[in-house]
This record gives C-alpha cells, sequence and structure tokens, in this order.
C-alpha cells in the first residue's frame, strides 16, 4: 500500500474543515428547508417553522455567547478551520440574517395565508372586526391585565432586568402634563397561551391584544406607540467542578447564575424607532450588529400552539411505535429474560416501541423478585418518567439500585437535581458524575439470580432513556444478556461509582480512554485490508474532531470507500481530489429527529470480518476526550443485518437526503421516490405482522417490504 499520509502542503491547509459553527448553521438551514417544502402538510411545515427558531435560540445562547466571550477575552485563536472567533461571528451574522429573510417569507408569505384558505386563520390586530375587537378588549381585561406589571424607566426607576427569551414591549408614552416622553417595560406572561382564540375561530398574537390596550396601563398618559421585543442572553454554565467540594449545591448556583447571563442578541420588530432601540441598546450593552430585526411575529416558536390543533388533513398521519415481535404476547417476567438468554434483541424507534421495549425491560425487571440490582445512567428524561418510578419502586422493594445523573446535561440541569433528589429520598445510591467530565453513555446493568447463579442482562442506546422524545427521535438500542457485554457494564458501574484506573473492555469502546484509540485502529484496519475491500460505514449527528477527519481522509487516499450519514455539523470537505475522493457525506431531515450511532467497518478488528458498533458518541473532542461515551460491538448474525439494513436504507433515501458538496455546502436531492422513515414505519408493522401471522399458524400477509426486501440497490458491502 502507498503512503495514504497527509502531504505537509495539506496538513498545513485549513481549508481540508468547514467551520463548525457555519455548519451548525447549514444544518438549521436544511430544518428550514423542511417549512419551505410545499409537499409537506401546512401545520407540519409550520412546526418546522418553530423547530428552526428553537435551535437558533440555544446556538445563540451557547454557540454565540462563547465566542463573544473569546472576542471580549481578546482571544485570537483559530480552530482547525483557520476563522479567528470574530470572523466566525460576522460570518454568522451574515448567514443568520439570510436565513431569517427566508423564514419570515415562508411564515408570513405562504403558510399562513395558505392555513388561512385551509379553515386556520392567526391574523394581526389590525385585522380583526369590530366585534372581535370587542371579544378580544373583554378577555384582555379579565385574563390579562390583572397579570401585567408595567415597569417605568426613569430617573426614580432603573431599567428593569430582562430575562431570558421573553418577550417583552417597549412601550413609549408621553406625559401630558410636562410632554416629556418616558420609557417603561411591559414583560407578556409567559405562562399563557402566545396567540388567543376569539370565539370566532381565529388567533391573534398575545402582544397585540396587549399592546393594543396599553393605555390602560398607563392612565392619565398618552400611548405613543408598543414594540415587541426579545433578548437572548449567555446562558452556558461554568462550572469548575474540579474545585467543587458539592456538584449539586454547584450547579443550582450556576442555575441561578445563568437568569443573568450577559445580552448578546436583541429581537425587535422593525417598526420600533430609533431612539428606543438606542436605549435598549445602552441599557443591555449591546451594538447595532447584535439587532435582528423583524417583519411580523417575533419568536416562531410561539407556533407550537398553533401546530397542536388536531386537524388530520393539514398534518402528517401519527405512527403508533409497535411493541417488537420478540417481547409479544410475554406474560412473566421470567419470560421477559428467558427470551433475552435466547438471543440479543436490536430495537430501532419510534418504529419500535420504546416503551415496549427498553421501558419494560427496567420495569420487569423492578418488579423480578430474582432482580438483586439495578444500575442506570440518566442524561435526560422526561418529566413523569416510568424508568425513574421504576427504580423508585425497586430501591423500595430493597434491590439495589445505582442511578448515575448528569447534573450538567445542558438545559435540563434543573430537571436532574429533582430526579436525583426523589431518587435519593427512595433510597437509590445517586452518583451525580466524574470530576471534569459528563456521562453520556446510555446504558443499563440488570443483575439477576437464577439457579445456574448471578446473570447479567444489559441494555446500551444512542438515545436518552425518555419516553416522549423516543417518539421523535430515530435511535437505535441492544438489549441482550450475553456474558462479555454483562461483565464489561459491570467494569464500567464500578469505575464511575467508585475508583478505578486503566480498565478493560472485550465488547465495549468506552471515552475518554479508549474510544478514540480504537476507531483510530478500526480505520487503520481498512487501509491496510486487501485492495478494493475497505469499507467504513459511520452515522452520526456531528463529526468536529480533527485528528478523525484527517484519519478519515488517509484512508480515502488509500482507496477505502467512506459513506458518512452524519445529520448536523460535518466539519469534513468529501470529494476533494487529492484529498477525500472515496467519501460521500449526506444529511437526513424528516419527520424524525435522526439520532443514532451506527458504524460499521468491513474487515473489523480481524480482516474480512466485518464490526458493527453502536453507541452515545459523535465524533467530536468533547465525546472523545471529555465525557464518558460508550460504543457496544453488535453480535448475532440477524442484528447485524439488521443494521446493515438501517444502513442500507439510509444510503437509498432520496426524500429526505441533502448531499454534502466540497465547498461546504448541501444539495437537496432532485428525486424523492424512496423514504427512509416511511420505509422503517412500513417494516415495523411488517414484523408484527409476521409475529401474528406465526403465531396463528398461517403464511404472513402481504404488504410492506420486509426486512430482507429492502435492499433498492445492492448493498455496497456485500451480505
Amino acid at each position: 500500500m502507498n503512503d495514504a499520509s497527509l502531504t505537509p502542503e495539506q496538513l498545513a491547509d485549513p481549508g481540508r474543515f468547514t467551520n463548525r459553527e457555519l455548519s451548525w448553521l447549514e444544518f438549521n438551514s436544511r430544518v428550514l428547508a423542511q417549512a419551505e417544502d410545499d409537499t409537506l402538510p401546512l401545520l407540519e411545515r409550520l412546526k418546522f417553522c418553530a423547530i428552526y427558531s428553537s435551535n437558533l435560540d440555544e446556538f445563540y445562547m451557547v454557540r454565540v455567547a462563547g465566542l463573544k466571550d473569546q472576542v471580549a477575552a481578546g482571544v485570537t485563536n483559530a480552530p482547525p478551520d483557520g476563522l479567528s472567533p470574530l470572523a466566525q461571528l460576522q460570518a454568522i451574522t451574515k448567514r443568520t440574517e439570510e436565513q431569517l429573510y427566508r423564514l419570515e417569507r415562508v411564515h408570513l408569505d405562504r403558510v399562513l395565508p395558505a392555513l388561512r384558505d385551509a379553515g386556520v386563520q392567526v391574523v394581526s390586530w389590525k385585522d380583526l372586526t369590530e366585534d372581535e375587537r370587542k371579544q378580544a378588549e373583554s378577555e384582555f381585561e379579565r385574563q390579562i391585565f390583572p397579570v401585567l406589571t408595567p415597569l417605568a424607566v426613569d430617573p426614580g426607576h432603573p431599567f428593569p432586568y430582562i430575562s431570558n427569551l421573553s418577550l417583552n414591549l417597549a412601550v413609549v408614552v408621553n406625559d401630558p402634563s410636562t410632554g416629556r416622553r418616558r420609557f417603561a417595560r411591559l414583560k407578556v406572561p409567559p405562562a399563557m397561551p402566545r396567540f388567543m382564540l376569539l370565539p370566532s375561530g381565529r388567533y391573534v398574537p398575545i402582544e397585540q391584544v396587549i399592546a393594543a390596550q396599553a393605555d390602560l396601563l398607563f392612565p392619565g398618559m398618552t400611548v405613543i406607540g408598543a414594540w415587541p421585543f426579545r433578548v437572548t442572553r449567555n446562558a452556558d454554565l461554568t462550572l469548575d467542578d474540579e474545585d467543587a467540594d458539592d456538584l449539586l449545591e454547584q450547579v443550582e448556583l450556576e442555575l441561578r447564575r445563568r437568569r443573568f447571563g450577559r445580552a448578546i442578541r436583541l429581537e425587535i420588530d422593525h417598526t420600533m424607532p430609533p431612539d428606543t432601540l438606542r436605549l435598549l441598546l445602552r441599557e443591555l450593552d449591546l451594538d447595532d450588529e447584535d439587532v435582528f430585526r423583524y417583519r411580523g411575529l417575533l419568536d416562531t416558536t410561539g407556533y407550537w400552539q398553533i401546530v397542536g390543533i388536531k386537524e388530520p388533513s393539514l398534518t402528517l398521519t401519527n405512527y403508533n411505535p409497535v411493541t417488537p415481535p420478540e417481547f409479544r404476547n410475554i406474560d412473566s417476567s421470567d419470560d421477559f429474560f428467558t427470551k433475552l438468554r435466547e438471543d440479543d434483541v436490536l430495537v430501532h424507534h419510534p418504529y419500535d416501541s420504546f416503551n415496549g421495549s427498553v421501558t419494560e425491560f427496567v420495569r420487569r425487571a423492578s418488579r423480578d423478585p430474582d432482580v438483586l440490582a439495578i444500575k442506570l445512567t440518566l442524561y435526560r428524561t422526561s418529566g413523569d418518567s416510568p424508568i425513574v418510578s421504576s427504580l423508585i419502586r425497586a430501591a423500595e422493594a430493597g434491590k439495589q439500585v445505582a442511578a448515575l445523573v448528569e447534573l450538567k446535561a445542558r438545559f435540563d440541569e434543573r430537571a436532574n437535581i429533582e430526579w436525583a433528589r426523589r431518587l435519593e429520598e427512595a433510597g437509590v445510591h445517586v452518583v451525580y458524575g466524574l470530576v471534569g467530565l459528563k456521562i453520556h453513555c446510555k446504558t443499563t446493568l440488570v443483575i439477576r439470580k437464577e439457579s445456574s447463579g448471578l446473570r447479567t442482562y444489559c441494555h446500551v442506546g444512542t438515545g436518552n432513556y425518555n419516553p416522549k422524545t423516543a417518539r421523535l427521535y430515530e435511535d437505535v438500542g441492544l438489549l441482550t444478556a450475553d456474558p462479555e457485554v454483562g461483565e464489561d457494564l459491570t467494569q464500567l458501574f464500578n469505575f464511575l461509582t467508585g475508583y478505578g484506573r486503566n480498565v478493560e473492555y472485550e465488547r465495549l469502546l468506552v471515552a475518554p480512554r479508549r474510544l478514540r484509540a480504537g476507531l483510530t485502529e478500526l480505520i487503520a484496519n481498512e487501509m491496510a485490508a486487501p485492495e478494493g475491500t475497505g469499507r467504513i460505514i459511520l452515522k452520526m449527528n456531528s463529526l468536529v474532531d480533527a485528528n478523525l477527519i484527517d484519519r478519515l481522509y488517509e484512508a480515502s487516499r488509500a482507496g477505502v470507500q467512506i459513506d458518512l450519514v452524519v445529520r448536523g455539523i460535518c466539519c469534513l470537505r468529501p470529494g476533494v481530489p487529492g484529498l477525500s475522493e472515496n467519501i460521500r457525506v449526506r444529511s437526513l431531515v424528516g419527520r424524525y429527529l435522526e439520532h443514532s450511532r451506527l458504524f460499521y467497518f468491513a474487515n473489523g478488528i480481524e480482516p474480512g470480518v466485518p464490526a458493527y458498533y453502536l453507541g452515545s458518541a459523535d465524533l467530536m473532542p468533547r465525546n472523545l476526550d471529555r465525557r464518558v461515551e460508550v460504543l457496544v460491538r453488535v453480535h448475532g448474525e440477524a442484528n447485524r443485518r439488521r443494521l446493515d439494513d438501517i444502513l442500507a436504507v439510509n444510503l437509498a433515501d432520496d426524500a429526505l437526503t441533502w448531499e454534502l458538496n466540497a465547498d461546504g455546502r448541501y444539495r437537496k436531492l432532485e428525486t424523492s421516490e424512496f423514504n427512509a422513515h416511511d420505509l422503517f414505519e412500513a417494516q415495523a408493522r411488517q414484523r408484527v405482522e409476521a409475529a401474528r401471522a406465526l403465531e396463528a399458524e398461517s403464511p404472513a400477509s402481504p404488504g410492506a417490504p420486509g426486512p430482507d426486501e429492502v435492499r433498492l440497490a445492492p448493498s455496497p458491502w456485500g451480505d
């Protein structure tokens, strides 16, 4: 094999990488494109307007806030792509303004007019009839007026604190007795619906109703105008957990500080007068480049209220996840665990029911008198989590229960603190994390007493233990009684809850100690394989790590065929002559959030023996070096073949797919004949129908294609 190492010229060229932040904005652009897709139902398109804005809020609170901190600190060091923090901010502002123009055009000029034609009318105050205005005024006086608190700004009243992402009105009034103009701030009550539903069935933004009645709040004054505005603040936690005596106390302190983070973005109605804007900029310590002007509704996350309307003709048909055939008609816990002893079970959510598989696994373990211990990592979960309830039940029944609750899970810190306290009160051993590391892996270990001795049952997944998001996020999990996996997870949990160094694993790749090196070795094995047999397929959320990207470039130069399915950030440039001709990158964006991390290496650990991994880790420096992550190697012909099919469908899709070009831009595929999400739904239903047919001892009914019929194109890695 010729030397495939990158040349000194290539290593010196930052152009071989795409900037992380700009790549993320490209992902959000693909989300926005869903709103622009005329083939989707109208409320589905409105939903993507809300998702786009929610994504952008978090991006500014964390990523842009971090860049602004770097600029303020005088940091000039550039990431591998070569863009300084200041250059990144300038490029982000330009790209964001372009996208916000698209957002306004799609929701104001296309989606809302079409919804009005379909009978769902979102209108402005000026478009209301006289009767509707009277009804709105009456509702305002009864339900809204008593809650509002006008805050004046004058020598005796300092400028009030504007909370993060709150919707406000900047009100300017004139005092007839002095002729002087005054400024006041009105906060729109966050607990109230964003839109007022009138008896006519039409919706009007609540901030417009308040603005129209502002004179009632300032008696004796003349209201000159009231203009909506919204402030975004730095919301990232700055924890020094190495010096924290009590991590729980430290996180709670930082959560209180987060409320008062520095302002980094100001969104305003485009009609706001210059003098009012100048006052806001001065008081918030912002500059003109931090301002975004809107024609129409500020904060389209408010559209979630409208998206929730039950109108089948305007939404996609809801898919009901199916219980995997392996867990159908199981009466006792013993039968459930017997099924896992017989064979590993691979589950693919949301097509396979999370509640009917993973939640049921934990529930059965909590109730089974032969289960002695349950250990689980909890990164994010739902507000009414049945899994947490099962852990509490198990502890109250006298089982040994350990929960590793990650207090530093961004924007879920407060919820995780509440869960941790509930678990501790029930007698669960709660571990809050490791110094300097986030526990991001998705693992469960159950220890059961059986006639042959103690046996372990395990779950390793790609998604959080959250039944609600499991209906929206695409994820994969492995349920197994394999002793090797059980021994590995036993070692892992002992490391996480106690002390340990240099732990070795048989089936797991664990970050931060072994995952990076393991992936590097697997890539090297493909480069060393006989010519024409090197093949890599990686599916993930983000690809950022410069070192691993360079290893993939080297593999491409060595002739390895590489397909990457990367939903979000991708800093690798495919198709560059002499660098990445053998690499292809695609991103799938559709009704479900692609979230699984799947890794295929045609020659695996041994030449000619493929290796399949699934787990929690994206290929980002934080995942590889600053988090506890787990990938598990999947055994079993049936499960490996199913992973083959999942990857094959991702590579065959032409309805949801965007292809990445060498310039860092994405191109939507022009054809739309094969929708991966639709096929996975159909496959899940077909598996259940086949199971029912076997139970009835009759041939399976014809219908959706089965797993072995999926290969619309030959599988590039063979059977």
